[in-house]
């Protein structure tokens, strides 16, 4: 869920799971029709163009006035975004009543991690550097996001996905390492480094919550929306704590208003419409495309300088980005 308030490359963010590829409750499977199979259009593109708009949140983060904490940012524009998702997603009142006890503990359970994810990550870069942060949460999470589907649905992944979700956490990781690799690294803080692996684990359990609540029948907007709209009250008390002096400026509110509502509100409505198509696994994986998006911003918006190496890894982050979006074969069986 990247809501990444510094200038550097972002982490992110924010998945769930096909109807495809989630087991349906018992007595459900055999009343459902298998849904159809369809291209990149309907699942892994749309995934892609939130993943870049996820990627410009440091960029407008960076605008963010003076002495404004980036987490009470980050946590502005998810109470934004949170609110418009429930807002304007059918079906989102009804979920959040929902008497079904299993589903009331998947949506709590979303609810928890999506909120869980700025509240661990923010610390995270603020102690050991939006680079590590980065490589641990983003680059993890699919990796988590697959094991934790193996474990608790017995899905398991792909050769394909192994192969180009290694290819795109290997590019990932060169990428925001570079500078280190270079030569002009920082000393790695232990507790930022778990703050960022709970981040990633945050990002992969709500991933996994949510596709099991579409699975269960539910329209992934209703979904989305419950389980972001509970989350914006969870940290609302960080925003009023943190910055809420410097959010109501005119600086500060449209950052807090593009944040909530493009890169939250808009990016997840077009995340919602390719989820129902993409499993978890692949979706997750796709979101690695945001530190490249983040990073390309920082060079040409706000000057920064990217090492030679970084720009491989991003080659080789694009590479598997592309392994996973086109499909293996003419019915895109796999993809």
């Amino acid at each position: 869920m990247p809501n990444d308030t510094t200038s550097q490359p972002s982490s992110a963010s924010r998945s769930s799971r096909s109807s495809r590829s989630f087991r349906a409750p018992a007595g459900a499977a055999a009343a459902r029709p298998r849904p159809r199979r369809t291209g990149p259009l309907t699942g892994p593109l749309p995934i892609l163009a939130a993943a870049v708009l996820w990627g410009t949140t440091g960029t407008a983060g960076s605008f963010a006035p003076a002495g404004v904490p980036a987490a009470a940012v980050g946590a502005a524009g998810l109470a934004l975004g949170g609110l418009l998702l429930f807002l304007t997603a059918p079906g989102s009142r009804s979920l959040a009543g929902v008497r079904d006890g299993a589903e009331r503990r998947l949506l709590a359970l979303g609810t928890l991690a999506v909120a869980g994810y700025p509240l661990t990550f923010y610390p995270a870069v603020a102690r050991t550097g939006v680079a590590v942060a980065t490589v641990i949460a983003l680059g993890g999470a699919p990796v988590l996001a697959g094991l934790l589907a193996w474990c608790t649905r017995g899905s398991r992944p792909s050769a394909r996905w192994a192969a180009a979700t290694s290819a795109a956490v290997l590019g990932c990781t060169v990428l925001v390492l570079g500078p280190q690799l270079a030569g002009d690294g920082a000393p790695v803080d232990g507790l930022g480094v778990l703050l960022a692996g709970l981040a990633g684990l945050s990002y992969a359990v709500y991933a996994l919550v949510g596709g099991q609540l579409i699975a269960r029948g539910h329209a992934s907007g209703a979904v989305l929306g419950a389980m972001f709209a509970g989350a914006a009250l969870l940290v609302l008390p960080v925003v009023l704590w943190g910055g809420a002096g410097g959010l109501l400026t005119a600086r500060g509110a449209a950052v807090v208003l593009y944040l909530g509502s493009i890169t939250t509100f808009l990016s997840y409505r077009l995340f919602g419409h390719g989820l129902g198509h993409t499993t978890p696994q692949v979706a997750t994986a796709l979101t690695l495309a945001e530190p490249a998006v983040a990073a390309v911003l920082g060079v040409t918006v706000l000057g920064e300088r990217l090492p030679g190496v970084s720009w491989c890894g991003l080659a080789v982050l694009a590479l598997g980005i592309v392994l996973l979006t086109v499909p293996a074969d003419a019915e895109g069986r796999d993809a």
